[in-house]
């Protein structure tokens, strides 16, 4: 067993990644900081707009050697920096695809200037053309009308019509409320029901998941559900040990992962300071998804 397998590193992933032999990883799946001022207990969320590409660039050209000639990379983004991102990646890999994760916010609140952001931005790469990609694993079944109306001669023994329809590049899965019970003590964190689909459809079984920002853990929540290895990294030692619990908690369902009760803070106001590089609106800044 490696020494870095299913381990999560509470350091830099910048320094740390260098524990990673190159071409081990059959996926990176990460969800780093997007720049619009979120509290993880640190400054790295808040940074210039240069500064911020900048130190995008860096990590991605220390993660991306980590690859295995047929992995992938799925990355989760703002809008606000995902054509900048995009083009980088397009210069080191084949992009497959845009997929929008709406995130279901509800119809009140939000921006009284422009339209309300509801949606994140997930850029699908691959490094070469035989990527591995499981269709089967994250089929969508059909409803028993559906697959009554499809009854004809022609449908029958179809294998499509059994497992069910591909998932189209628009993902609506409802964000993570405070109450939650998957939820954890993190501001940004993603469901289970989307990374554990990336993690069949793009990590063979038994293969390797790398996340260099691991926040809540559910990259490695997720790898270890699916009979997937893992490696991330996390700076806040906070994080590390949610994420410690989250694990333990995979393998003993009769002690599920319980959120610690925590004093809800009041939001910030409309006018609190946007990270650097713009103006940031509420409904996308401080709404906790």
């Amino acid at each position: 067993m490696s020494d870095w397998l299913n381990q999560v590193f509470c350091e830099d992933a910048l320094s740390g990644l260098a524990r990673i032999p190159d071409a081990s990883v059959d996926l990176i799946l990460t969800d780093p900081p997007y720049n619009l001022g979120k509290d993880y207990g640190n400054d790295s969320d808040q940074r210039s707009v240069a500064d911020y590409l900048a130190w995008t660039e860096q990590w991605i050209d220390t993660a991306l050697p980590k690859l295995t000639a047929n992995g992938s990379l799925y990355i989760f983004l703002t809008w606000r920096f995902s054509p900048e991102i995009f083009v980088m990646l397009k210069k080191r890999l084949t992009m497959m695809n845009e997929i929008i994760w709406d995130r279901r916010v509800p119809s009140m609140g939000g921006s009284v200037r422009s339209f309300t952001s509801v949606h994140d931005t997930v850029g699908f790469f691959v490094k070469r053309k035989d990527y591995y990609f499981d269709l089967d694993a994250i089929r969508i079944p059909y409803d028993a009308e559906t697959k009554k109306a499809r009854s004809r001669s022609i449908f029958v023994g179809a294998k499509w019509l059994e497992l069910g329809y591909n998932p189209k590049d628009l993902w609506s899965v409802s964000r993570l409320h405070r109450e939650h019970p998957e939820r954890a003590d993190h501001p940004t964190q993603k469901p289970l029901e989307i990374i554990e689909r990336i993690v069949k459809a793009s990590c063979p079984p038994g293969g390797v998941v790398l996340d260099p920002f691991l926040g809540s853990g559910t990259t490695a929540v997720a790898a270890k559900r699916c009979g997937r290895n893992y490696v991330g990294f996390e700076l806040n030692p906070d994080y590390c040990a949610v994420i410690e619990q989250r694990l333990v908690a995979v393998d003993n369902p009769a002690r599920p992962y319980v959120r610690p009760k925590v004093e809800k803070r009041p939001r910030a106001s409309k006018k609190a300071a946007p990270a650097a590089g713009g103006a940031v609106e509420q409904g996308e800044n401080f709404e906790l998804i």
